[in-house]
C-alpha cells in the first residue's frame, strides 16, 4: 500500500489563503492550502456543499450502461459516458463524491451513483445527504465526522458530470466546506475545461494528526477511474447508471 506521504504536496505554506466576505476562506492557485485545526475547526461535523447553476436544454436522456461483472461488495460504480451536444446544450447533472483512505488501510468511495452514501457515525465517517440532479439552491451536501479525524489518512473530494454536456466552464459550480467553527472554505470551479467530465476539487490529508485542506481543481476527461489512477487509490471500478426520474 502506498504511503500517504507520497501524495503530499510541497511548496506553499498551509497558512496561506485568500479571505472573502463573511469570514470565507477562498482557496485559489495563489493560495492553495489551509489547516482545519489552525482555523479552529478540528471537531464536530465538516459540511461539504456543492452548488451550481444549470441552464436547461432538451438533452435529458439518461442512458444506462453495462453493470458490474463482479460482486457489488468488490466493485464501485462510475457513470456512463456522455457526448458533448454543442455549445447551446447546457444541461448537466453534477455529483459530489469523496474517495477515502482510512488509517487502517480501508479505501472506498462515497457517491450518489450506486447509492454509496456512506455513514457518519460508522466507518467511513462520511455521509452524503442525497443526489441533486437539477442544480437546486441547496445543492448536494456531504458530512464528514471530524470527531473521527484520527481515522482519516486522506480524502479526495471530487465532482463529476454524470449526464449532460461536459460543461464545467458554464455551470458556475462551487464547492464550500463549512466547519463546525471558524470560517467556511470556498473552492470555485471556474477554470475553462469545456470537455472535462470530472474534477478533483480538494485533497484533505492527515499530517501528524492535523488535517490540511489543499486545493486541487484538476480536471480530467474521464471519470472516477481516471482520478483514481491520478491519485493512486487502487480501487476497482465498473460501469453504472441512475434510474430515470
Amino acid at each position: 500500500m502506498a504511503s500517504v506521504w507520497e501524495f503530499m504536496r510541497s511548496g506553499n505554506s498551509p497558512t496561506q489563503f485568500d479571505v472573502g466576505t463573511a469570514g470565507t476562506v477562498t482557496l485559489t492557485k495563489r493560495r492553495q492550502a489551509v489547516s482545519l485545526g489552525g482555523q479552529g475547526s478540528a471537531g464536530g461535523s465538516l459540511r461539504v456543499n456543492l452548488s451550481w447553476q444549470m441552464r436547461t436544454s432538451d438533452f435529458d436522456d439518461r442512458r444506462g450502461g453495462p453493470l458490474l461483472s463482479r460482486p457489488l461488495s468488490l466493485n464501485l460504480f462510475k457513470p456512463q459516458l456522455v457526448q458533448a451536444q454543442g455549445p447551446a446544450m447546457v444541461n448537466v447533472d453534477l455529483d459530489l463524491a469523496c474517495m477515502y483512505e482510512l488509517t487502517n488501510g480501508t479505501k472506498g468511495v462515497v457517491q450518489p451513483l450506486g447509492d454509496f452514501l456512506g455513514s457518519f457515525n460508522e466507518a467511513p465517517y462520511i455521509q452524503l445527504s442525497g443526489d441533486d440532479r437539477f442544480g437546486s439552491a441547496s445543492g448536494e451536501t456531504m458530512h464528514i465526522n471530524m470527531d473521527k479525524k484520527e481515522e482519516f489518512r486522506r480524502l479526495l473530494l471530487f465532482v463529476y458530470i454524470y449526464d449532460g454536456t461536459p460543461a464545467f466552464d458554464r455551470t458556475h459550480a462551487v464547492v464550500t466546506l463549512y466547519p463546525s467553527s471558524g470560517p467556511s472554505i470556498e473552492i470555485p470551479l471556474n477554470e475553462r475545461a469545456p470537455q472535462a467530465r470530472s474534477c478533483a476539487v480538494v485533497l484533505i490529508e492527515n499530517r501528524k494528526g492535523e488535517l490540511f485542506v489543499r486545493r486541487e481543481v484538476r480536471y480530467v476527461y474521464g471519470f472516477q477511474s481516471e482520478l483514481d489512477r491520478l491519485y493512486g487509490w487502487g480501487l476497482n471500478w465498473g460501469r453504472g447508471y441512475k434510474p430515470k426520474t
